[in-house]
């Protein structure tokens, strides 16, 4: 693999050629921060996020795009209802495979942070050292649907949809295809919150209070549950996208995490 911010070809994973980006160390000089975008998102919607969190946290970035966004492989709709369970448990072993990371810290984003809890929990990767997750999805709730399809309203005529051409080799598949699995009926009923119950790693996770696609309730029952370590940061005055909104607080919050969490593991080392 090319370790590169702009590697000379994509990631090939089962046959499925995956957009990525690198940026930082190589792997094995530390962890990986390996980067799970949300449902609109691709490598190039991260911005300049993974190369301020290498530099901030001395450590490799890895981001991809998942199948069917960015320059990454079409994939088919309507995507079934359990799509983010097939890719925690399908496809996030695999590419860290491919993309040879020997140990790396999940940092996801809205989907990306409902696919990092799934692969936590279910899969039990011992190259998993760390979860940050960042307006996590566990269930659904009646305004987070609300605010998905007051955004199909406007799709068509709105700002979105050339944002998104500008990232996408198909804008409208993109957003279709996310839109209508939420929007689905049968989606009320979406829960994977048992996956906290299986996390064994340290988990930071960062919400805005203002977030119409999810409430503090995301957070509430990640305190209800877990046994792992925690830690929150509720930024106030903030929406969906804290690292995009509110960059510094965001960063600084996810930097000091992963200075704390290396410190932790040295230390049990060094007593061992």
């Amino acid at each position: 693999m090319d370790w590169s911010a702009t590697p000379s070809s994509p990631l090939d994973v089962g046959g499925v050629r995956l957009e990525y980006s690198c940026h930082g160390p190589h792997p094995g000089t530390g962890p990986t921060l390996v980067l799970l975008h949300e449902g609109l998102g691709c490598v190039a919607l991260w911005r300049d996020v993974p190369t301020r969190l290498s530099q901030r946290t001395g450590l490799g970035v890895f981001a991809y795009s998942r199948q069917g966004y960015g320059q990454s492989d079409p994939v088919s709709l309507p995507r079934p209802l359990d799509y983010l369970t097939q890719e925690a448990v399908s496809v996030l072993g695999p590419v860290i495979d491919a993309a040879g990371l020997a140990d790396v810290i999940l940092v996801g984003h809205s989907d990306g942070g409902t696919i990092a809890a799934e692969y936590a929990g279910s899969v039990g990767d011992r190259r998993v050292r760390g979860l940050i997750l960042i307006a996590p999805h566990f269930f659904a709730e009646p305004q987070g649907v609300a605010a998905i399809r007051a955004a199909g309203a406007k799709f068509g005529s709105g700002d979105l949809r050339n944002k998104l051409a500008r990232h996408h080799q198909n804008a409208d598949r993109v957003f279709w295809g996310w839109h209508d699995a939420w929007t689905n009926p049968a989606f009320a009923a979406w829960d994977v919150t048992d996956a906290i119950d299986h996390w064994r790693v340290p988990v930071l996770a960062i919400q805005g209070a203002e977030d119409v696609y999810g409430s503090l309730a995301q957070i509430d029952e990640i305190e209800a549950r877990i046994y792992a370590p925690f830690e929150k940061k509720i930024i106030e005055g903030c929406g969906h996208a804290p690292h995009m909104e509110c960059p510094e607080a965001t960063l600084d919050t996810i930097t000091e995490f992963c200075a704390r969490l290396l410190r932790l593991e040295q230390d049990h080392v060094a007593l061992a």
